[in-house]
């Protein structure tokens, strides 16, 4: 993987934090690393490139007009008021190479002098063993501060440690070695019977770039919650504020649109599409 920096740019040094999304379900990471991105005004700093990530172009999401600056599929923004860096992914990576990608991703956050690793993901609600609503949006976390995957930081905003982890089942083993750079041949996965049902969430990408970035020794939280697909923007919000628990920042600080804390990106209005012509009717 090659980081590329912009002309004129640098990585600042103060940015310790690095915030990124894995891709899943209603892409609510990638939509909450939007907002963040966005409200915090960060700047972007330069793009990775990656041979293990479909190549994509796009419009600039952030701009207030279609000004023609052109997006790709892994961008890296600063925003130094907040000693944060974020990386916005646009596209998938090449099937069967989730490990690699993310061994390359934790490379870059080594290189780079992160210290903090924090992963958004949404979860297939489809799967959800025991819904609690009575609350709202429920937030679900994994951290590697402890062997168990829970954080008494974590336990103390409310949130629940994600119970389908195991680091002793054969599946989140199998990741564990593979990150480490030495699978064992007794943990080898038998691909071909059919997995079974706790062999499900390591197989999704918050669990390889978990399984990676704490083989690198950095310290890493994934902040999930289960939805489905649709209007997952009110997810994406959630995710979000999480994000800023987590990190200790004021959304109030943000300044968003007319008074409130978040600005809402431009690419947002025509996440469903444009508007269809009225002279039709």
């Amino acid at each position: 993987m090659e980081f590329v920096i912009e002309q004129g740019k640098q990585l600042h040094q103060d940015c310790s934090t690095l915030l990124l999304p894995a891709l899943s379900i209603g892409n609510v990471g990638q939509l909450a690393v939007d907002l963040l991105v966005s409200s915090t005004r960060a700047e972007r700093i330069g793009y990775l490139d990656d041979p293990y990530i479909l190549p994509c172009v796009g419009n600039n999401a952030y701009g207030p007009i279609s000004c023609g600056d052109l997006a790709l599929p892994l961008e890296a923004y600063d925003s130094p008021a907040n000693a944060l860096t974020l990386v916005q992914q646009r596209s998938p990576v090449v099937q069967g190479m989730m490990i690699e990608f993310a061994k390359n991703l934790a490379d870059f956050a080594v290189a780079s002098g992160k210290k903090h690793i924090v992963v958004l993901s949404g979860l297939d609600f489809g799967r959800w063993q025991r819904i609690d609503m009575s609350s709202g949006l429920q937030t679900y976390y994994l951290s590697s501060t402890n062997s168990d995957g829970t954080d008494e930081y974590c336990e103390q905003l409310g949130w629940k440690r994600l119970q389908e982890y195991n680091p002793a089942q054969r599946s989140w083993k199998y990741l564990s070695a593979l990150a480490e750079g030495n699978p064992l041949e007794e943990n080898r996965l038998p691909f071909e019977d059919e997995l079974e049902e706790e062999d499900y969430y390591p197989s999704l990408p918050f669990a390889a770039l978990f399984s990676c970035f704490k083989a690198k020794g950095l310290k890493v939280t994934c902040l999930l919650c289960y939805c489905s697909e649709g209007d997952n923007i009110p997810d994406a919000f959630h995710l979000a504020e999480a994000a800023c628990k987590l990190l200790r920042l004021s959304p109030e600080n943000f300044h968003g649109d007319e008074g409130s804390k978040w600005l809402i990106p431009f690419s947002w209005k025509t996440v469903y599409g444009p508007p269809p012509d009225m002279s039709i009717f």
